[in-house]
């Protein structure tokens, strides 16, 4: 887990009441991680929503989501917008969560603004609403932009553990995940929800665990009844929420004085790869652990190739590095020589990039 030096002004674990505009600009500039945006998706509801039934939908028709024209709601979007990007560190990030209704206006204005897409993200959901009239498509999916401050920002982005999370397989874009149902959606003492638009706790999970560090501050503007809030401490991460509907502000304080905080072990950062030391292959000849002369093969010991003392293979007339040498042994364009190649030791092969990991075991204790 990385340090933090935390200015001591920052209204840390808080839901702070207001216009989220004058509440951010209050922030010091360059203090947030990560922000997290639900903002109004300005639906443009023209009326009672009826199911075949005639039964009442209970749709969104609060006043926070009405505007009187695009050019009021690009307006609020470029306003927010702007006062997050002032307060994002130049390595921090920004979602925002919308409907075909409000994203592509949103996505033009953070283009506008500077910052830099990295990813559309389709939240699948899983138990959509119906189209009760027949006349369009069963809106099944919301919207999610993930863009750094800028171009140049060193972003953080946690490849290796969503991917062990995910069978080994690269997290993909599209998430299928439920609608807040349940124990986990606030209602009030007469059963009804306390906010039209609760997002899952799942769905914050994954941004967090995704895209911030154990400690990150972040921040979330349109805090509703508080699952960013809930689930950043959940997960050992700060957070500034700003929401200016009274009752739900009380609500969240109420939701997130509940929640108890994972043991540390449970999200803890797993070292990536890439932070990992360099070592090359020669220097695992230096060590001993493999020697000049020596056979590698491949684990069903197909293709084999021999050690040169300078670090590279021989195979036939070609020499090349572990990577050309095993690429050239399959007729592919390329390989991974440290997953490919093994070497043999007593009990059975052992792959090179244990042998790898030997030598970085001992370079993180010296």
């Amino acid at each position: 887990m990385k340090a933090h030096s935390l200015p001591p002004e920052l209204p840390l674990d808080q839901v702070l009441v207001g216009d989220c505009v004058d509440a951010i600009n209050r922030l010091p500039a360059a203090s947030v991680d990560l922000v997290f945006a639900d903002p109004p998706y300005n639906l443009q509801l023209g009326g009672d929503l009826r199911r075949p039934d005639d039964s009442l939908v209970d749709a969104v028709d609060d006043d926070w989501d009405k505007f009187s024209s695009f050019a009021d709601y690009d307006a609020f979007t470029r306003d927010w917008l702007s006062a997050c990007r002032r307060v994002l560190k130049p390595d921090g990030a920004l979602w925002v969560i919308g409907s075909y209704h409000n994203i592509f206006r949103v996505g033009s204005i953070l283009q506008d603004l500077g910052f830099w897409m990295l990813n559309d993200i389709v939240w699948r959901k899983a138990n959509p609403m119906p189209n009760f009239r027949g006349r369009r498509f069963t809106n099944a999916h919301e919207t999610l932009i993930w863009a750094a401050r800028g171009e140049s920002s060193k972003y953080t982005f946690h490849y290796e553990a969503l991917k062990g999370g995910n069978d080994d397989l690269q997290m993909r874009s599209d998430w299928y995940l439920p609608l807040c149902t349940g124990e986990e959606r606030l209602k009030d003492g007469k059963g009804a929800k306390i906010h039209p638009t609760q997002k899952p706790e799942a769905l914050l999970a994954r941004v967090m665990l995704s895209a911030s560090n154990p400690g990150d501050v972040i921040l979330d503007p349109f805090f509703g009844t508080g699952t960013t809030g809930a689930v950043a401490k959940a997960l050992g991460r700060r957070f500034i929420g700003v929401e200016r509907e009274t009752v739900y502000a009380e609500a969240a304080r109420k939701r997130i004085a509940a929640i108890e905080p994972l043991p540390p072990e449970a999200f803890a950062i797993a070292p990536s790869k890439r932070s990992e030391p360099r070592v090359p292959f020669l220097s695992l000849v230096e060590a001993g652990l493999v020697k000049a002369g020596e056979t590698v093969t491949d684990e069903k010991r197909r293709h084999s190739a021999i050690i040169r003392a300078d670090g590279t293979l021989v195979l036939g007339p070609a020499v090349g590095s572990i990577h050309k040498i095993g690429a050239l042994a399959q007729g592919l364009p390329a390989c991974n020589g440290w997953t490919f190649w093994h070497v043999e030791r007593e009990g059975g092969l052992l792959l090179l990039d244990a042998l790898r990991g030997r030598i970085r075991a001992e370079l993180a204790a010296a």
